[in-house]
Formats: structure tokens, C-alpha cells, sequence
């Protein structure tokens, strides 16, 4: 072909391209950048806290899903947005995405207090099955209205960290300056006869060691990540039961997931999915090793039998669930949803 036709030729495509509103390099995927911020300790991919963890594979994954298309910076530690603030954050779009106690918002949107209802889950298959029952759905909806999309549902059991005395059951916490971690918990606890302090399970630690806490109920993870035997001597486990089980989801902000393409959304979601069983596996290790630990540091650990859930599960009746169900808008008709899941 002579050069005067090639170059016909060439121009000729490049005008075509340019009608179509594309250019030569179109096909190139646009690199975009997810900031995952969290509360809880850094570590890698295969050590330290398993939520660190759970935030890093699935960055790994959709990264490698997208062939690059979406990359991952994240901030463990409330390094990049204090604790609370968090969820704040998704909303106004200074952060992408988090994994977050999503009781912490109770104050702010009271329905999402019944992910920390005290003896409301009994078990880690019982809070998973709440992602497909009318309960997971009506928190969904709650949650995109608030523009916040839930990317995996994450459950976990806690127990007591306690320095004076061991917390098993409800008359136990009388006169103890205790932690909860949202408004309903603490009713319980208050019922009993405890004096309530709130603060975030990053600060449980020090508000042990001087004295503001005498015992903080938080997750086996974080009684784990945040070395409490250390600061207390006394471990109510969730190896056998627990009053206390938290929802704790992987979210997005929904004005970053609306721009990702269709593909990108899909991967974003099966990855979400599929990390569901790590996070039980996890968390039931979590429970035992949380144990163990304080029984190596020479510390006590006891366990909750039926008779003294039974007795939690009373007083958790009468305060949180009755006060939920009455001041909370629609919260008899989220409590009857939750209940019904078996």
C-alpha cells in the first residue's frame, strides 16, 4: 500500500473512532484507588487480627478480579479516621470503605442497635442467616438509604474482660464500671446494677488501667488484638455462649460502589460473600484463643452455661428488648424479624 492511501486509510479509522466518541487508547482501564479505613491493629494478609486480615484478602482479590482496574490503600487503626467517625466518613465520601461495629451508629440511627441486642443471636449460623430473611433485608434498605452498602456480613461473639471479679451472670456486674458497646447492652448491664462507661474497644485498654473500666464486654477478637489479659484477671469466653454477638460488617459507601461499572460491583460483592465463612471460622477460633490466652498469662476464664444465658436473656427481656421495642420506631415489628430467624 503506497503511503498517501495508508495514511488515507489511518485517518480515515481515527475519524471513525472520534465519531464514536472514543479515541485510539479507550480500551484502557482507568485505575481507581479504595481507601479502606478500620479500627482495629494492622498486621499482613496471613497474621495478626483476623479483620485486618478479612480487609486485606479482599483487597487482593478484587484487585486481582479487576486485573488491576481497583486498588486498595488501607488505614488499620483508626489511622487515617478516628474511630467513631467512620461511618460519618462513608456517608460523605472521604472514605470508601470500612469494617465497622455498626451498633457505634445507634445513637444516630436506632434501628441498627438491634445488631447488638443482648441474647437476641445465640449463635454464628443463626446471625449469617439474618443476610436472607426479611431482618437482613429491611437492614439493607435502612443502611442504602443512609447511603451505605453492605459488602460482607460479619458476626462476632464476646466476652467480658473483668479486674475485680468475674462477670457470668447478671448479678455479678453490680457496682462494676463496665463497657457494652451500644445503647442496648448497656440497659442490660445497667439493669444488673452496673455502672456504665462508653468507649471504643481501641481504647478499652487504657480506660482499664486507670481505673475508668472495671470490665468491658467487646468481641474475642478484640479481647485477643488489644492484649486485655494484660489489664484484667478475670475472662468471661464465648467459647460455649454469649449474650453478646455483633454485627461488624465489611461496608462501602454506596456513591463509590454507584461508580464502579457493573462488572466491578459484581466482583466487589462475590468477594464480599465469599470471605463470609472466614470470618465465622475466625471468630470461633477467636473465642477459644481468647481463653487461652488469659489462662497462659495465669489468668482466670470461665464459660456461660444454659442456666446463667437463660438468666442474661431474662434481663435483656425486660430492658434492652422492651425499650427497643417501644422507643424505637418500628423496633417491635425488626425484633418479631430477628426472633423468626432460627
Amino acid at each position: 500500500m503506497k503511503y498517501g492511501i495508508r495514511k488515507h486509510v489511518l485517518f480515515g479509522a481515527f475519524a471513525s473512532l472520534l465519531a464514536l466518541g472514543l479515541t485510539p487508547v479507550a480500551h484502557a482501564q482507568k485505575t481507581t484507588v479504595v481507601k479502606i479505613s478500620h479500627q482495629f491493629p494492622g498486621g499482613t494478609i496471613d497474621h495478626g487480627d483476623f479483620r485486618d486480615r478479612l480487609v486485606r484478602k479482599f483487597a487482593q482479590e478484587v484487585e486481582t478480579k479487576t486485573n488491576g482496574q481497583l486498588k486498595f490503600e488501607i488505614f488499620p487503626a483508626s489511622s487515617l479516621v478516628k474511630t467513631f467517625a467512620q461511618f460519618g466518613a462513608l456517608q460523605n465520601g472521604s472514605v470508601d470503605m470500612t469494617l465497622y461495629p455498626l451498633a457505634y451508629e445507634g445513637g444516630k440511627i436506632p434501628q441498627v442497635n438491634i445488631t447488638l441486642m443482648p441474647g437476641l443471636v445465640t449463635s454464628y449460623e443463626q446471625g449469617h442467616r439474618w443476610k436472607n430473611e426479611p431482618i437482613g433485608k429491611e437492614l439493607t434498605k435502612i443502611l442504602d438509604d443512609k447511603g451505605v452498602k453492605i459488602v460482607s456480613w460479619i458476626w462476632q461473639a464476646g466476652g467480658v474482660a473483668s479486674k475485680p471479679k468475674a462477670v457470668v451472670e447478671p448479678d455479678n456486674v453490680k457496682g462494676v464500671k463496665i463497657r457494652g458497646a451500644s445503647k442496648h447492652m448497656d440497659l442490660m448491664l445497667k439493669a444488673g446494677g452496673g455502672s456504665i462507661t462508653n468507649v471504643p474497644s481501641n481504647e478499652v485498654y487504657s480506660a482499664m488501667q486507670t481505673g475508668v473500666l472495671d470490665a468491658a464486654v467487646t468481641s474475642s477478637t478484640s479481647i485477643i488484638s488489644f492484649r486485655l489479659e494484660e489489664v484484667a484477671d478475670h475472662l468471661t469466653s464465648a467459647r460455649k455462649n454469649s449474650f453478646w454477638f455483633m454485627f461488624e460488617p465489611l461496608l462501602m459507601a454506596k456513591s463509590t460502589y454507584d461508580r464502579l461499572t457493573p462488572e466491578q460491583q459484581k466482583i466487589v460483592m462475590e468477594v464480599g460473600a465469599s470471605l463470609e465463612q472466614f470470618s465465622i471460622d475466625e471468630s470461633k477460633k477467636d473465642d477459644i484463643r481468647a481463653a487461652e490466652v488469659f489462662e497462659k498469662a495465669g489468668k482466670k476464664a470461665y464459660d456461660v452455661d444454659d442456666a446463667a444465658f437463660a438468666k442474661w436473656r431474662e434481663v435483656a427481656k425486660a430492658s434492652a428488648w422492651k425499650d427497643y421495642a417501644e422507643e424505637v420506631k418500628g423496633g417491635q415489628q425488626l425484633l418479631d424479624m430477628a426472633v423468626s430467624v432460627k
